[in-house]
């Protein structure tokens, strides 16, 4: 069974005064509207939590989190594991773990604080698509990301503008600034990627 392993790291998390924050971002996961997970996501030690996914759009979803929040190292190890996956996400065994604990070790020294590893040369590719997509989404400022969320949820930017008080114009023009189109296409064009290395055809 070939999967996605996301093993993710809170960043300073050893400096005086740090805050815990995997319960909260565990809860925002849960909240994701659709969320598909093959094995839910869990604490593993520490301020290290991981989960495993077969849907390329549930983890296109958790990556967005993740890199909005800008607080973790995240290692994405895409492979085989072993069959049958244990109720415990942080029982199971396989490449796709492997794959993903030397990810995020090296993701505390990378781009983005994130790095893809995995049996198949296209993981390159993945890695790169996530890489600019971050560089979109950390331009994002709040209001940004307000018009983001509502347009995610379904909503025109007429209705958008009509939801936030403000003119079509300013909706659209906040849309611009934060790269809303563009950080729609990176997200699909991930899920497509992640979806040819979790197909058995040697992508």
């Amino acid at each position: 069974m070939r999967v996605a392993v996301l093993t993710v790291d809170q960043r300073g998390s050893t400096k005086a005064g740090a805050t815990d924050r995997v319960p909260a971002t565990l809860s925002g996961l849960d909240g994701l509207d659709a969320l598909r997970l093959l094995r839910p996501f869990e604490r593993t030690a520490g301020d290290e939590f991981q989960g495993v996914v077969d849907d390329p759009l549930t983890a296109a979803a958790v990556l967005e989190r993740l890199l909005r929040e800008n607080a973790w190292n995240i290692g994405l190890g895409v492979g085989e594991v072993d069959d049958p996956l244990p109720r415990s996400t942080r029982a199971g065994r396989g490449a796709a773990y492997v794959h993903a604990r030397a990810a995020v070790t090296a993701a505390k020294s990378s781009p983005w604080h994130l790095r893809v590893e995995g049996d198949r040369p296209r993981v390159r590719w993945l890695e790169t698509t996530i890489w600019l997509w971050a560089s979109i989404l950390s331009r994002r400022t709040p209001r940004g990301w307000e018009v983001a969320d509502l347009a995610d949820d379904g909503l025109r930017y007429d209705q958008v503008a009509e939801r936030l008080g403000i003119t079509q114009s300013a909706v659209s023009q906040r849309a611009q600034a934060a790269g809303i189109v563009e950080g729609r296409r990176a997200r699909e064009l991930a899920a497509d990627l992640l979806a040819e290395l979790l197909a058995g055809d040697g992508a």
